[in-house]
């Protein structure tokens, strides 16, 4: 009997540039909203450089911890077949940016409640050219010390390595938080199986 072996895989886009970004795909949260933050950084190579083609995926709890179960990030006029937006109430707890020329990215969000034992965090997933999969990691707030310590994840980690995986607190409820693909610095990424 022949056996098939697998399709090696490919590296990603840059085709996902043109057909994955959405009009405010960045606006996670509900306009108004008091526990809003902003969430930005930029995505770098191994040589320090910015990556102009990357798409950031962000996705997170609510204040309360709980995960929305709430649709309408892609809403889609039934007229017109056109893009209608989010409502501008819901909050979905999803949002989708590319990166622009500098590799910058950004999202308005909901300051993300604790879940079980780990500290609050948003969940990131990381597509950009060459890689051959797309790639997770985390968005921890660094406000919370004592639950960053007692994170599983975190405290398994060398101080270096955590470092990378918690956001610099900014002004006016934003935050940074880079992410480096490779080389000194280079941002957790984590493996589902």
């Amino acid at each position: 009997m022949n056996t098939l072996r697998p399709t090696p895989s490919h590296t990603v886009g840059p085709f996902y540039g043109y057909a994955l970004p959405f009009p405010g795909g960045g606006d996670v949260a509900p306009a108004g909203h008091p526990d809003t933050i902003t969430v930005h950084g930029r995505v770098l190579d191994g040589e320090g450089a910015p990556v102009p083609d990357a798409l950031v995926e962000v996705w997170g709890p609510g204040p309360d911890g709980e995960l929305p179960r709430t649709g309408g990030s892609m809403r889609r006029d039934p007229v017109t077949g056109g893009h209608l937006g989010r409502n501008g109430t819901d909050f979905t707890g999803f949002g989708r940016v590319p990166t622009d020329a500098d590799g910058h990215w950004a999202v308005r969000t909901l300051r993300p409640g604790a879940r079980g034992d780990n500290a609050p965090y948003l969940s990131v997933c990381l597509f950009a050219r060459g890689l051959t999969h797309h790639l997770f990691t985390r968005v921890h707030l660094p406000e919370n010390t004592d639950a960053l310590a007692a994170d599983p994840l975190l405290a398994s980690l060398d101080p270096a390595r955590r470092a990378t995986l918690v956001a610099q607190a900014g002004p006016r409820g934003t935050y940074r938080f880079d992410i480096r693909l490779q080389g000194e610095g280079e941002t957790v990424f984590l493996e589902f199986t």
